[in-house]
This record gives C-alpha cells, structure tokens and sequence, in this order.
C-alpha cells in the first residue's frame, strides 16, 4: 500500500508520523510498520548538488540506493541521468522516462540483458571485463548496432579508505589496471563498439571530501596518460559516486562544499578538454529523505538485559544489521493504551531494538539509551531512504509489508 501526501516539510515529519498514527488507530487496530519518503528534501538535495558541480561535470543517480519510482520520477527533471546495476532497474527507469540517459554497469552482465538494454536505448555500458567486452561487441555486431562503452577499471594504486573499497585491491569489479593496453586494443577491433571513456568507481561510503576530489584527480592523471599512450579520442570519465554518510557519529558528514572547493582545483590542474566528467551518486542523495516506523509491541528482560520488539525489523530494513551499526532513531510517545491491564515501560536504561523475526540476528540498535520508552510508542528511523526496503529479505516468515508514504513538498 503506498500513499501520497502534500506540503510537508523534513522539519514536520515526526508531526506527520504522529497524525499517521492517530488515523491507523481510527481506521485499523494493527501496529505502526512503514517507509516515509521526504519527496521535497530529496529535490532539495539533489539541486543542491547539481547546482554546485563545476562546468563539464553531470550528477546521474545511482538507482540501486533506492529504485523506488516515485524517488526516480522525483530527481528526473534534476539529475542528468540514471546508472543501473541490472535490467530490472532500467525497466523500472524507463516506466518512468522513455528518452533519460541511463548508464548500465554492475559485474554480471547477461546476454538478454545487454540486448534489452540496447533495446532500450541506454547511453552508456559499463564494460566489466574483457570478455564482458568480447561479449558485447558480439551481440552489437549481430545487430549491426554501435554501442557506446567506458571501460571500468580497477586501479593498483593506493586509494582512500571508506566503508567499502571496489579497487586498488583484488575485488570483482572492473578490469585490471595492468589490462588496459589489451582492454584498448581489442574495443577497437570491435566494430561496433566505441570507446567513449572509462568508469572507475573506487570507494564507496567514503567521508573525506578533499581526499575524494584527490581521488578524482588520480583518475583524470591516469586517463590522460591513456589517452597520449593510445591516441584515444574520448568524451566521458566516470567517476562513480561513494559520497559518505555517517549512521553512527551524526556529527560527521561528507562536507560536500569542500569537495566543490577541492574538485575545482583538481580541474584547473588536470581538466582534461572534451572530457564530461560524470558522478553517480546513490546514498548521498536519498538516504536523508527516508525513514522507518515502527510500533513497539513489547518490552522484555531477558538475562538482564532490556529488549524492545517492534513490528518490522531487518527484512523490512536489513542496512543496521548488515553494516552492524545502531541506527539512529527517536521515540514518538503514544498515550494511548486500549488494554485493561498496566503498560510496560523502560526508563533511563539501554535497551536493545529487535524485529518480529526468529533470530537473534533480527536487530537494529543494541543496547542504545532510552529516556522513557513503552509499549505502544512508536520509533522513527532516520537516514532510512538508502540500502533499506530492496536490500531485505521481504518474505522471510511471512510477516506482512510495510506502508510507504510520501510527503511530497511542492
């Protein structure tokens, strides 16, 4: 069940949660469990981000953050594109637009599907590997249809540090760096693949904005260096996304006007002309527009310590869990209680926040203080628009799904 709603700010979302509230308990005796959508701040963020890049660069969303459609229809008219890691998540972009520039990446590319893909009209392909590329320059030819390719690459060189690291180290992402020449040769004796540039996409989650931009200026070095090695005409150099955010020290942040500041000299120093410098940024942009609800249906003492069970939990919202973070929440007091009998409550104490499911991994925040916590009081969720609902296993146990709303600030 999915709704939409008008002219709420992010600022009101906890005086929307709590009218929410009191309609579910009018309507339908069942505890609170849904996804909120803040479709107002996420054109807000994303303007800002696209306002601020310098000229010859494009922001393209990273729709495996979130593919939700209405979180896509929402950046469309902001974003220069979209970057898809599967078919499923182009067709859901192309139910939105039939004509927006889509890059596709991701390691495991199918046959079917960069035939459907080409049927679609993406812009650009992520060549993973060599025979990736092999593989695409086939069914081109059997087409008899050009496609525009980056070559991803993975760099030997040292990089930053950030929650995950997809190059300078042995991973499954992209093409060895020590490949390139051979990578180069063969595209171009595909006929009908053209070499548009390269995609390297190094980190992900990374905070360090001035050390991100440095990053970036690595990668243009090491383009430049290809282009004088092969006299390579190019037009694009991707350079992923990776903008961090922070789930457990709120007060750091990925300071993007210092990436500006920095991505602008990185540019003076290593503009490469006729080069689009492209990003694809996912969490960074969605992950502050969403949150998780979810009612507490019972607080326990288990070998002394205290545990709150919600409806919901990691199948609904597994990011906690598999990052093993607390994941930042408020309580939104509920008075009203319809049973006959005295109503738990914790104060001044840690509690643990776990699921509905049969496991004990079935957890969100371990042992987080709590001022005044009862049954029946709701807790909302923050930074929950990214890696949550698509990322979890929906249908273990068979618990039902959460509702998805959308404040939509026009």
């Amino acid at each position: 069940m999915s709704q939409l709603v008008t002219a709420l700010s992010g600022g009101q979302v906890v005086s929307y949660v709590e009218k929410l509230i009191q309609q579910k308990r009018e309507r339908e005796q069942q505890p609170v469990c849904a996804y909120i959508y803040d479709l107002g701040a996420l054109r807000e963020r994303a303007q800002r981000c696209v306002s601020s890049l310098p000229d010859d660069c494009s922001l393209f969303y990273a729709v495996k953050a979130n593919p939700d459609p209405q979180l896509i229809a929402s950046l469309l008219p902001i974003v220069k594109g979209f970057e898809a890691a599967s078919i499923g998540e182009i067709r859901t972009i192309r139910e939105v637009s039939a004509d927006v520039p889509i890059i596709f990446g991701g390691p495991g590319k199918k046959d079917a599907e960069i035939e459907e893909a080409l049927e679609r009209n993406v812009m650009l392909i992520h060549a993973e590997s060599l025979h990736e590329l092999q593989r695409i320059g086939w069914i081109a030819e059997r087409r008899q249809q050009r496609v525009a390719i980056l070559l991803r690459i993975n760099l030997r060189r040292t990089l930053p540090e950030a929650s995950i690291t997809m190059s300078g180290r042995p991973t499954q992402f992209g093409i060895d760096e020590i490949q390139v020449p051979e990578a180069i040769r063969l595209v171009q004796s595909l006929p009908f693949v053209q070499l548009e540039g390269f995609h390297m996409h190094s980190l992900s989650n990374n905070l360090d904005a001035r050390l991100h931009a440095r990053m970036v200026a690595t990668y243009l070095q090491c383009v430049q260096t290809w282009i004088q090695e092969h006299s390579l005409s190019i037009r694009y150099l991707n350079a992923g996304g990776g903008f961090g955010i922070s789930y457990t020290d709120l007060e750091r942040r990925f300071e993007w006007n210092d990436f500006i500041e920095e991505l602008q000299q990185v540019l003076e120093d290593y503009r490469i002309p006729g080069v689009q410098l492209i990003f694809e940024s996912g969490r960074y942009i969605v992950a502050h527009c969403g949150y998780y609800v979810a009612e507490v249906i019972d607080l326990k003492t288990n070998h002394d310590q205290h545990y709150a069970i919600i409806r919901g939990g990691t199948h609904h919202f597994r990011l906690p869990v598999s990052w093993q973070h607390n994941q930042p929440f408020e309580v939104i007091a509920v008075d009203d209680w319809p049973y006959p009998f005295p109503r738990t409550e914790r104060r001044q104490t840690s509690v643990t926040i776990a699921g509905e499911l049969c496991t004990p991994k079935d957890v969100l925040a371990h042992e987080v203080h709590v001022e005044h916590l009862r049954i029946g009081d709701v807790l909302l969720f923050h930074i929950a628009g990214a890696y949550g609902w698509t990322i979890s296993h929906h249908d273990f146990l068979s618990h039902p799904h959460p509702h998805f709303y959308y404040i939509n600030q026009t």
